[in-house]
């Protein structure tokens, strides 16, 4: 790390930065996206407080359902806004993009869990939990058998601790319906 704040290789020249970001001694890519972001967030929840809360008749003001949510949401817009009006640089420059990229990696790990949410009412808990925890583990990185065979076991013991032991209400996946009929129903109840 360069300067506070800005990669390896891609240090701004002195020149292009102001006095303000020259003093700023935090890290300060990304943070203009992040403000921004927060701030429409803030301010979209605050547009709902009508619709989502109530104001109750003849109930104390500290009670009222709509009263710590828009204290919540009306501090996430003020302070938000206000940090977006002292950040140190209000322009987007090469860090901010390669700071964006590492953050929209973890939206693999989303669509990872999307596709699971999907395909488990299809395949079942089980079948679907077997086949994700060894991909899983590739994607992280391990790579060898014995670990790949690890993971199967682990997802299968987590699908017997939840469906069988605790009796986690998981629907069953479509394919059991092709199970001749005792074997289905104990699939449905126990994985």
């Amino acid at each position: 790390m360069g300067r506070a704040g800005v990669l390896p290789g891609l240090v701004l020249s002195g020149a292009r930065m102001t006095e303000e970001e020259r003093r700023f001694t935090w890290p300060i890519r990304g943070q203009l996206l992040f403000a921004l972001v927060f701030v429409v967030a803030a301010l979209l929840l605050l547009s709902q407080l009508g619709s989502e809360t109530k104001w109750v008749k003849r109930t104390a003001f500290f009670a009222q359902p709509r009263f710590w949510p828009a204290v919540a949401v009306g501090g996430m817009a003020l302070f938000g806004a206000l940090h977006l009006w002292k950040l140190p640089r209000k322009r987007f420059t090469k860090p901010d993009f390669v700071e964006w990229q590492v953050w929209f990696l973890a939206l693999e790990w989303v669509l990872w869990f999307m596709g699971y949410v999907l395909i488990v009412p299809v395949l079942g808990y089980l079948p679907t939990t077997v086949l994700f925890m060894p991909l899983m583990t590739w994607r992280m990185g391990y790579r060898r058998p014995a670990m790949l065979w690890l993971s199967v076991a682990v997802g299968l013991g987590i699908v017997v601790l939840f469906k069988t032991f605790l009796e986690v209400k998981i629907p069953g996946g479509m394919v059991y319906d092709y199970l001749p009929d005792p074997l289905r129903s104990f699939f449905i109840l126990h994985f």
